[in-house]
């Protein structure tokens, strides 16, 4: 029982509990954003639509 009455009763304990409670939020949240994101089809490509071919090399004098 003094474990509990030293948790609940105490800064350090408090505290501590409120570290775990937001790090348990914070995993939740992040579990939760990471599935959605997975779930989404993929955005296009906008420099596959813009011109076709190897745009990374446009604008590069040649190659020696």
């Amino acid at each position: 029982m003094k474990l509990l009455s030293d948790l609940f009763s105490t800064d350090y304990g408090l505290m501590s509990i409120i570290g775990i409670g937001f790090m348990l939020c914070m995993a939740a949240f992040f579990v939760r954003m990471f599935l959605v994101k997975m779930n989404e089809p993929p955005a296009p490509n906008p420099a596959a639509r813009a011109g076709g071919g190897n745009s990374s090399t446009k604008g590069l004098p040649p190659s020696r």
